[in-house]
């Protein structure tokens, strides 16, 4: 079999195989840009970096994986549905585009070189740097015909689209999962049977696990003076 060439529709902020993408800059200490800096640390600069796109041989199961996926797709599905392949810490991610996640989905679970029979539900993440690429969803897959393989999906969003396909219907125990991610996140499932809030209150403004939600809180009166809200404090970074 042809191996697929993972060169192909990168993003433009990939570079070549291999190199990571830095989607951002974190300064100081904890990445505060207001306030005085009173721990010395104000001075240092670390950029924000995820791994990039793995070139083959991935090893192990991985190359098996991604051949009988391309096999069943075909090259051309394979290159349009498969954004790229990372293999990272002993972990095999692939990042689909998101208008091919209900049929990459739908194959993983039910080709018999795949089965990844069990989702393990979908966690959102908030990256604010990574323009075009704000909201991603991770999904953890387990097969057991297998022998316990497992692999993660991930699908990225805009902030300015926050929209992404629901796999309930192939996953069906997902619907708690998204209406959490979409409670947290804001992502929105288009498909959900029913996209609700399942944390917070219906008439909750918001999504509370996003970077950019303020942390809020009240004034605590203490000895006399008064500790104001967290996000008002002064920044020691």
């Amino acid at each position: 079999m042809t191996e697929v060439d993972q060169h192909a529709n990168l993003p433009a902020n990939e570079g070549a195989l291999g190199d990571p993408v830095v989607i951002g800059v974190r300064t100081g200490m904890f990445g505060a840009t207001t306030g005085h800096d009173t721990t010395g640390y104000g001075g240092l600069v670390t950029p924000i970096v995820l791994p990039g796109a793995s070139p083959r041989p991935y090893g192990g199961y991985f190359d098996e994986v991604a051949d009988a996926l391309a096999a069943r797709l075909g090259q051309q599905g394979y290159a349009a549905a498969i954004e790229k392949v990372v293999v990272d810490r002993g972990e095999m991610t692939l990042v689909v585009r998101r208008e091919h996640i209900v049929q990459v989905m739908q194959t993983l679970r039910d080709d018999p070189a795949l089965r990844f029979e069990m989702c393990l539900g979908v966690s959102g993440v908030h990256y604010p740097g990574e323009a075009g690429r704000e909201l991603h969803a991770a999904y953890p897959l387990l097969s057991i015909t297998h022998g316990s393989r497992r692999l993660r999906v991930e699908v990225t969003c805009p902030d300015a689209d926050p929209h992404i396909p629901s796999v309930v219907s192939v996953y069906p125990a997902n619907t708690w999962h998204e209406r959490e991610t979409w409670d947290m996140f804001g992502i929105i499932f288009d498909g959900h049977p029913a996209l609700t809030r399942i944390l917070m209150p219906d008439d909750w403004p918001g999504h509370p696990q996003r970077k950019d939600y303020p942390l809020g809180g009240i004034p605590v009166e203490y000895k006399g003076a008064t500790v104001p809200p967290p996000d008002q404090r002064r920044s020691y970074s």
